[in-house]
């Protein structure tokens, strides 16, 4: 949607006379129903000044089209500034300027981000380059006219008020840089070159028009590239009942629309494929023409298939078709033909960085598409504001109208494909009872180390074989090297043992990094994942008295959301918070326990812990 769309001659004309930023704020309210902040306001009469002085002089004709804070569709991401026409050669061009107030900023070594400051101190935020470009690469995947009328999309960055000290332009970020040119506080000349180079001849608006009213749907560029990354991938092929999940979904997609909305629930445990189900979906529905999305709360699982899927860790064209689950509190009703939802049971009730903002996330998702298909285990919800439950999603679905149905993931290809070891950790973690009460007979590598260091050991030598073994940890120990670097943060003093957590650097994408070998792996980077060797060091939030598996939030660290607010709970209801802290901590481990293709390795320092382990296992037991 189109919040200001002028001729660049008004564009100037609304400059000059000061009225540029009331006249933006108030189609914002009128256009999209929503209220600015004062300092947003005052942001766009600055950088549209800066902007603006790029054109006093330039060959820019004055019948340029102007379209300031363009709304993309299905987000609600906005575009600074666009200035449309055509070249020399008549080759229609869209130029995006995404404009910072920035003074300085700091390099990361996660691909595409950067640290600057906000109002609330340093953040991470994506680079400038790459945002503008990312918004090019949404336009021409998904908007049709962009690509049947030819118009060439050219994104760049400009920091009026920044000089280039060489952070930005890091050779780190030469890829982004080089699609999104960054113009500094001393470069007007070179931006207004770069505009005039491609815009020569007015196109009254009529181009941002022909994209404001394009058909929503996935360019055949994109389905096209999109299936060939999957030819011969093995990560995604479906055995079994996951093609019969598959082929049901499908069937869901392709039935659905406004007026016969679907929702299907699918029930899996760990292993049993619900992400490469899931993953496969979303190929095929973009290779059939429909809009369709891959959704998870946790931002571990998007990157990392995302990274699987294009076979590089850097960011690409594909990033927009992986979304976090609280990014459809705005979205227009059925905009989406279809959000393929992995870990539902993570959904929140609230969005916002503060948890404050919109209904259900559960709600927002069925709202938005024509066709939910939400993954699930319950018994993966690991955060107190967990919410997603397949009572939630048939009580919205009833409100919208959906039809619904359930589909089983049973067989699980995890764990050496033991759903014995599954059955056996529900029972030893008195998750659930089952029959499963030790490991005899069961074909699964479970040791219980009587160290971190013989257990670190153990996994690095499994990890010569592939590379896909790693160390992780409940998350018990404070996060003290996010400060400090050069600090520590896991340790074992009497054994002499000493690691970092992974969140740092890597943060989602740890699990594919060569050397996070030498880090610990949290919940919040490893679920929904796989390793072929686990190693689990469990912390003083569980242990073990007199045969009773015990949990104890208040050794949660006090970095760690997910029982966040707590002890407020607890005064409230303590009977139910106490029921939900309990099965959130058994989860974890449970959840960590679970990821290993071949095998799990365990060590607390609890004495009595340990030898409880040990004595269910049974038969082969330890280290």
């Amino acid at each position: 949607m189109l919040v200001y769309q002028e001729s660049l001659e008004q564009f100037m004309t609304d400059v000059t006379g000061g009225e540029v930023a009331a006249l933006i704020e108030d189609r914002v309210l009128t256009r999209l129903h929503m209220r600015v902040s004062p300092s947003e306001r005052r942001s766009w009469g600055q950088s549209l000044d800066h902007l603006a002085l790029a054109f006093v002089g330039s060959s820019v004709p004055g019948d340029a089209g102007v379209s300031i804070e363009c709304q993309l569709p299905m987000s609600s991401k906005r575009i600074d500034f666009i200035l449309s026409g055509y070249d020399e050669h008549d080759q229609a061009h869209v130029v995006i300027v995404e404009l910072k107030q920035w003074d300085a900023a700091e390099a990361t070594r996660q691909d595409g981000i950067v640290r600057t400051r906000f109002g609330r101190g340093m953040a991470r935020t994506s680079h400038p380059s790459y945002q503008a470009w990312s918004y090019a690469a949404f336009l021409e995947g998904f908007n049709e006219a962009v690509e049947t009328d030819s118009i060439a999309l050219e994104p760049c960055a400009y920091l009026h008020n920044y000089s280039d000290d060489g952070v930005l332009t890091d050779p780190f970020y030469a890829d982004h840089v080089q699609r999104a040119p960054l113009f500094f506080k001393r470069d007007r000349q070179k931006l207004r070159r770069f505009l005039e180079r491609h815009v020569s001849r007015g196109d009254g608006g009529e181009l941002m028009y022909r994209i404001d009213h394009g058909r929503i749907r996935p360019s055949k560029q994109l389905a096209d590239s999109l299936a060939g990354l999957m030819k011969g991938n093995e990560t995604f092929v479906l055995l079994d009942e996951q093609k019969v999940v598959f082929e049901a979904g499908l069937a869901a997609i392709r039935r659905a629309s406004s007026s016969r909305k679907q929702v299907m629930i699918v029930r899996g445990g760990p292993g049993t494929g619900k992400s490469v189900v899931a993953v496969n979906l979303l190929v095929k529905a973009i290779s059939e023409g429909s809009n369709t999305v891959y959704v998870t709360k946790n931002a571990a699982p998007r990157e990392v298939y995302q990274t699987k899927l294009t076979g590089t860790m850097t960011k690409t064209r594909y990033a927009h078709l992986f979304k976090s689950s609280g990014s459809f509190m705005e979205a227009e009703p059925n905009c989406f033909d279809a959000l393929v939802v992995d870990e539902a049971h993570r959904l929140a009730e609230h969005s916002g960085l503060y948890g404050n903002l919109g209904e259900s996330q559960t709600k927002e998702i069925i709202a938005a598409s024509n066709c939910a298909i939400f993954f699930i285990d319950e018994y993966q919800r690991i955060h107190i504001k967990d919410d997603g439950s397949e009572d939630k999603i048939h009580h919205f679905a009833r409100q919208a109208g959906a039809e619904v149905t359930t589909w089983d993931l049973p067989s699980q290809f995890r764990c050496n494909g033991s759903d014995g070891y599954l059955a056996w950790v529900d029972h030893v973690l008195d998750i659930q009872e089952t029959a499963q009460t030790d490991l005899q007979g069961v074909d699964y590598d479970f040791r219980v180390f009587d160290s971190p260091g013989e257990l670190d050991d153990h996994i690095r030598e499994m990890n010569t074989l592939d590379g896909k073994s790693r160390v992780v940890a409940g998350y018990t120990w404070p996060w003290v090297s996010k400060k400090t670097p050069s600090a520590m943060d896991i340790s074992y003093s009497d054994h002499d043992y000493e690691r970092r957590w992974n969140l740092h650097d890597d943060g989602s994408l740890w699990i594919v990094k060569e050397s996070s070998i030498d880090e610990v792996g949290c919940i919040h980077t490893c679920q929904g994942l796989e390793l072929s060797h686990v190693g689990v060091l469990i912390g003083p939030d569980l242990v073990v008295r007199d045969g009773r598996v015990i949990t104890r939030p208040e050794y949660r660290a006090p970095q760690d959301s997910s029982v966040r607010g707590w002890k407020k709970r607890m005064r409230e209801d303590p009977e139910g918070t106490e029921a939900i802290l309990d099965a959130i901590i058994k989860n974890t481990y449970r959840t960590l326990m679970t990821r290993g293709l071949r095998g799990c390795n365990v060590f607390t320092d609890d004495l009595e812990s340990r030898e409880y382990f040990r004595e269910r296992v049974g038969g082969f037991s330890s280290a």
